[in-house]
């Protein structure tokens, strides 16, 4: 390593500043394959064959993959070398994308996804490792800014574009889509790193109980969360051996780290006050992004009638104010208190969901317009000062396992988000149906002369009935949303408390030679 220099000679070169692109162009494309399908999943339902419960793992076999993956990638990474490692993913990435655009079966685009999954977690940890190893800490707020930027937009473009691409060409293209996006990746990555010597020699050395232990453990946690509500839980047995895997599985896992004496996922991590206190935040962001991303839509469609794109429009308007502040993040990271620009994110957070308890039957998406703005203002605010903090809470050379934690956990604050959402919209939709069918009595004059009313509007009593039912279930998953926004108010809450162990970061520090 190269001796420091001051802060103000060291200047990343333009190879440097093409290897950051290279990297956040990866992690882009990643981010919005997680979520692209989700607007044309009936569609592609109905042409591959699958039903709606099997349907799901179109979308839920890429999470998983993904989540395994980005704890390892730091170790893949020094066993391939940078380079070859992100080609590899690329290659494999495109190459999978087009399995799932040509897929005719459930089967194989199931295989596909997973494909997609192992690959594209294993770009998006890569672009925080190459904005902490090429840039001078002077740049880095730079580089985080754009990494941030696809962070927060990629997982609500996703829902947008693939509704367009399904409305207007064909969901086929959501894949192939890919394809001349990892060509323009491929020749950054040639052009822009440099190759390194593989290092097969850590396959021997490496914590295979403990990979085998995050393989079963977050792969059988990811899978309890996501069909867990939909196979009734613990009424369930494949939930039960699923759930004895996860911890059999993390058990490995803590023993490969107390036993390896270089373990491949470094868990040592979070036990450092910063970086564990940033892990935990990044949970609560990944649940504010996906959570919203899903709730909102849900609510359009279901409530207000909205279709996919409409929807997905609505979500995106969070994303504007990242399009305007980006510019200006650099700046605000050098020179605002990290305490302070996160605690106003998180206040910004718990506002805009306030603001969406007020929600009633007959709202539409114009209601959402400041709320979601809010939002935006308020992730980017946390966001950007959190993958800052990430990676300057330890040294250079475990950034790479810094960045696979961090990726991590905001994913793994997504998937219990949408765990926690199936739970609390299926247990709380059937107590304010049941609250408020108690409050009507059958015989009572003011229900019978309503009854009356609408037989004479519809034509007959059964009419009526069914449309006090359809009534009753409109605003009982109203209020079924509001408590959803409740819920994310007290986690952002709990979570606040966190800033204060965040330590303030260095406004002159010396920059680290790239590696």
């Amino acid at each position: 390593m190269s001796a420091a220099l001051p802060a103000a000679e060291q200047r990343a070169s333009a190879a440097d500043w093409l290897a950051v692109a290279a990297g956040t162009l990866g992690a882009m494309m990643a981010m919005l394959d997680i979520s692209i399908v989700n607007s044309a999943l009936p569609i592609i339902q109905g042409e591959i064959g699958a039903s709606g419960t099997e349907g799901t793992w179109i979308a839920t076999s890429f999470i998983v993959a993904e989540i395994i993956i980005i704890p390892l990638a730091g170790w893949l990474q020094r066993l391939f070398g940078l380079r070859n490692f992100l080609i590899i993913a690329t290659v494999g990435f495109v190459a999978f994308s087009m399995i799932c655009g040509m897929a005719q079966t459930l089967t194989i685009m199931i295989a596909g996804r997973i494909g997609q999954g192992v690959t594209g977690g294993a770009l998006i940890p890569t672009a925080m490792t190459i904005i902490a190893t090429r840039l001078p800490r002077n740049q880095q707020p730079v580089g985080n800014s754009l990494f941030g930027a696809t962070a927060i937009l990629g997982p609500i473009m996703g829902p947008v574009l693939g509704g367009w691409l399904t409305e207007n060409v064909s969901w086929h293209y959501a894949f192939f889509l890919n394809l001349p996006v990892g060509i323009a990746l491929l020749i950054l990555l040639f052009a822009a790193l440099p190759h390194e010597r593989a290092r097969f020699d850590l396959i021997g050395e490496a914590d295979w109980l403990g990979v085998f232990g995050l393989i079963l453990g977050l792969g059988g946690l990811t899978v309890v969360l996501e069909e867990g509500e939909r196979e009734q839980w613990f009424e369930s047995s494949t939930i039960i051996w699923l759930t004895i895997t996860a911890v059999a599985g993390f058990a490995m896992l803590l023993a490969g780290q107390m036993r390896a004496q270089r373990p491949v996922i470094r868990l040592r991590l979070l036990l450092d006050r910063q970086f564990g206190a940033v892990f935990i935040m990044a949970m609560m962001i990944g649940m504010v992004i996906y959570g919203t991303s899903y709730v909102i839509p849900q609510f359009l469609t279901l409530i207000a009638h909205y279709n996919a794109l409409q929807s997905g429009q609505i979500v995106l308007l969070s994303g504007v104010p990242m399009v305007l502040m980006m510019p200006f993040m650099p700046w605000a990271i050098r020179n605002m208190p990290i305490h302070l620009s996160v605690l106003i994110g998180l206040v910004l957070l718990i506002v805009s969901a306030y603001m969406e308890t007020a929600l009633t039957s007959s709202s539409k998406g114009t209601d959402f317009i400041e709320s979601q703005l809010m939002r935006g203002v308020g992730t980017i605010c946390v966001m950007m000062f959190l993958n800052q903090a990430a990676i300057r809470s330890v040294p250079v050379s475990l950034a790479s396992d810094a960045a696979g934690l961090y990726n991590a956990a905001r994913n793994l604050g997504g998937s219990f988000a949408l765990a926690g959402i199936a739970v609390v919209q299926d247990q709380r939709l059937w107590l304010h149906s049941r609250r408020m069918e108690e409050s009507l009595r059958a015989n009572g004059l003011d229900v019978q002369s309503y009854v009356d009313m609408q037989a004479q509007a519809l034509g007959s009593r059964e009419a009526a009935y069914r449309m006090i039912e359809q009534t009753i279930q409109t605003q009982a998953l109203t209020m079924t949303f509001i408590d959803l926004f409740w819920m994310l108010i007290i986690g952002i809450l709990c979570t606040a408390p966190l800033v204060f162990f965040l330590r303030p970061l260095p406004q002159h520090a010396a920059p680290v030679a790239a590696h």
